[in-house]
């Protein structure tokens, strides 16, 4: 059986004393007081194997805000199914009270206030914490990182990951997959892999085309509790198409059901009694994997930024979303006799940097990985008026920000920003800092490029980008969320086949219709091509905001959406 939610129920504990309007100092200490670390922590321990699954950190060390998506639309089987419910849906769906600590934590209703009422979340010093506690009472956890772990800040991108790498490998995390790791360049994967990682890296997906063999371990094998344990790993399948095919040209992925398939074969062969997959492949993707390959016990999802306070079982596969950015570490208790997993006991345990003391240990690595970037890091650039946050199938304001400053410094008429799911979110009156813009910069290939494009070629692009995120078939959606627009809106029909979804193409500033046959003036970033010559689009940005000072992003109501 599974467990309800004990996480739920701890986060309860302040919702009728203080509700979604409880903030400031008060509020604060209130709910801080209430919630306490050993309401988070607790959990009654069962079985004889705990798993501890932490994913898409995105390289965030220090606690951070981060506001969960208002619009996330699923499509064919997955239309109006978890994780693709949001907001007062979310919360009636898992029977969560509006204005509880699980509110903030996992839904967008009410996070302004919420958020002065809860404080920021993560930082990994906090999640040492959990793992040595959970540790303390089963002493051979085992803990497995889903990726997307050395990419997204100021500090990962400084020292290529090594930060990262660092504090992961003194956490003690004991397997790995991949993403956004690639996008430091096949020679310094493979340095990291070979000479710095203490445990490994895996990909059964991850192939070498010049030899058509696997280019990293499948999968390893554990005993854990008098339980032979193989945990695969599963790259994210679609690298080449997502990000720089340049930057690993000799590595093939693919979602690769066979192969998938056949590893889990091998690994029973192999006296496996328990399967976990580790998985970079996103919700939809681990979901029609489950019911198409068998013998797969538990998939540890990554890659979309879901979090659900429940397991999801399909057939005899149990799927874990355990969020982004640090918010959430999942524990897992099973029971395996004879080779069956017979029960399933699972907590997503809310990391609140507030409530969870900090591990001394790792704070102290943690303030030794920053201290050289620090005063960079902390100056202000100016201050926002808005909830500046990224996630959304359509649009965020980080996102329109940074369009609102491509547009301004690079003199375009249309800018595109990619519909990337990583960034930590700003409360409005906060100082934006050089860290602030670097959380929702940090990358290898940051070139603004400014450019011609006809209108044809802008319809191609946003119905390349619309079949990536709402083909009905999870395995054919190759990316993120939908590429971010300024200076111009459309219309969207998500339901009709790849070319027809967008129409209605308007430039904001003439109210003109889009001319297939008439060049623009575009700017963007993050371009896959090898060559992309700019500015970084860091320093777009913070110039875009020193000019203006204080910066206030209005609703975006551009984009018409139809069929959702």
């Amino acid at each position: 059986m599974i467990a309800r939610r004990d996480f739920l129920q701890a986060a309860l504990a302040t919702s009728a004393l203080y509700g979604a309007s409880g903030f400031g100092n008060w509020g604060r200490l209130a709910a801080q007081q209430a919630l306490t670390q050993d309401d988070l922590l607790g959990f009654e321990t069962t079985g004889n194997v705990t798993l501890m699954h932490i994913t898409d950190v995105h390289a965030q060390l220090k606690p951070v805000y981060f506001r969960e998506p208002e619009i996330n639309i699923g499509v064919g089987a997955a239309k109006g199914q978890v994780p693709h419910i949001t907001g007062r849906d979310f919360l009636k769906t898992f029977g969560i009270q509006s204005g509880s600590s699980a509110n903030y934590a996992l839904a967008y209703p009410d996070f302004e206030a919420l958020a002065k009422t809860y404080g920021r979340m993560g930082g990994l010093d906090r999640v040492a914490t959990v793992i040595n506690s959970i540790r303390a009472d089963r002493p051979d956890a085992l803990l497995l990182d889903g990726g997307d772990t050395w990419q997204g800040s100021y500090t990962a991108l400084k020292t290529n990951g090594q930060d990262m790498v660092n504090v992961m490998n003194a956490l003690g995390v004991e397997a790995m997959t991949s993403h956004w790791e690639f996008t430091l360049g096949i020679e310094r994967v493979n340095e990291i892999v070979e000479n710095e990682l203490n445990f490994p890296f895996l990909g059964a997906n991850i192939f070498d085309t010049e030899w058509d063999e696997r280019a990293y371990q499948p999968y390893k094998m554990f005993e854990r509790g008098g339980v032979q344990i193989a945990v695969i790993g599963q790259a994210f399948p679609y690298m080449p198409i997502a990000n720089p095919k340049w930057m690993f040209p000799e590595l093939s992925f693919g979602v690769r059901q066979d192969n998938m398939a056949e590893v889990v074969q091998e690994a029973r062969d192999a006296g496996a009694e328990l399967v976990v997959l580790l998985s970079h492949n996103g919700f939809d993707v681990d979901r029609k994997l489950a019911r198409n390959v068998d013998g797969i016990d538990i998939i540890l999802t990554g890659h979309t930024h879901d979090a659900l306070p429940e397991p999801l079982l399909i057939n005899k596969t149990h799927l874990i979303a355990s969020g982004s950015h640090g918010k959430f570490l999942s524990r897992l208790d099973l029971d395996v006799q004879n080779g069956e997993l017979k029960s399933v006991k699972h907590k997503l345990i809310p990391i609140f940097s507030d409530v969870i003391a900090p591990d001394p240990t790792i704070k102290a690595l943690i303030d030794g990985e920053r201290a050289p970037y620090e005063a960079d890091m902390a100056e202000v650039i100016g201050k926002t008026n808005s909830l500046l946050y990224r996630r959304g199938n359509f649009n965020g304001t980080w996102d329109d920000l940074i369009c609102n400053a491509l547009i301004s410094e690079r003199e375009a008429d249309i800018a595109l920003s990619p519909g990337f799911r990583w960034g930590a979110s700003l409360l409005p009156g906060q100082d934006i800092t050089r860290e602030d813009i670097f959380n929702a910069t940090s990358m290898s290939y940051p070139n603004a490029y400014r450019t011609e494009m006809t209108g044809e070629t802008l319809h191609l692009i946003l119905e390349d980008v619309a079949d990536n995120l709402f083909n009905p078939d999870p395995y054919y959606q190759q990316g993120g969320d939908m590429v971010r627009v300024g200076g111009m809106g459309y219309r969207i029909d998500i339901n009709q086949p790849q070319g027809k979804r967008i129409t209605e193409m308007t430039v904001l500033k003439t109210g003109e219709l889009v001319d297939a046959s008439k060049s623009y003036v575009v700017a963007g970033w993050a371009s896959v091509n090898e060559g992309t010559e700019g500015p970084a689009i860091w320093d777009v940005l913070e110039n875009h905001i020193r000019s203006e000072g204080t910066v206030t992003v209005d609703q975006n109501t551009s984009v018409k959406v139809v069929g959702a």
